[in-house]
């Protein structure tokens, strides 16, 4: 018989957790921030790919991202040793690719955008926006990061190029949803 896993260890109770390698450190530190905000961008994800009118071909890239971002998290809660030069596993410059690929074909059927767009519209936009303003965190927090350690370029470079995909997704699902965008009034 297989004994079944404890959930909870107790280990956390004074605030602490523990990197991969085993190096504790505070629950607030810099690192647990960057790879929570990335865990949690995951589950809004979730949320997202859960809508009823997500297409299948969005629901599969989105997985896609979700995989990916599996990586990155495992990679910034690893601990590597100062001055070592890592790389996210399973994280390539072609999955950069793809994604700007993604943003491309959506924006094609896009019309020019002028204006600030205000966050909102379809549940689809609604939760695209809200996954880019928690991309946007995740990359706050990354770059902090490295002015503490080494981050693999192409982590950035992902996360950056991320939001910008929940960007063009919020809108695309707006305009084909034929819900108006609402614009920015700065004189409001």
């Amino acid at each position: 018989m297989v004994k079944k896993s404890i959930i909870y260890t107790a280990t956390g109770d004074k605030g602490q957790t523990s990197l991969v390698g085993g190096k504790r450190v505070a629950k607030d530190d810099i690192r647990i921030e960057a790879y929570g905000s990335i865990d949690e961008l995951n589950s809004f994800i979730g949320m997202l790919d859960n809508l009823h009118n997500i297409t299948c071909e969005t629901k599969e890239f989105l997985r896609v991202i979700q995989n990916k971002l599996f990586n990155i998290g495992a990679y910034l809660a690893t601990d590597y040793p100062a001055g070592t030069v890592s790389t996210a596993k399973g994280l390539t410059e072609e999955d950069i690719k793809r994604l700007e690929n993604e943003i491309d074909i959506l924006d094609s059927e896009l019309p020019p955008l002028h204006n600030f767009i205000l966050p909102g519209g379809s549940r689809i936009s609604t939760f695209s926006h809200i996954c880019r303003s928690i991309t946007r965190r995740a990359e706050r927090r990354i770059i902090t990061l490295t002015g503490i350690t080494y981050i693999d370029p192409n982590v950035i470079k992902y996360i950056n190029r991320l939001s910008d995909f929940f960007f063009v997704l919020a809108r695309f699902n707006n305009i084909h949803n034929q819900i108006e965008e609402i614009f920015w009034d700065k004189d409001c």
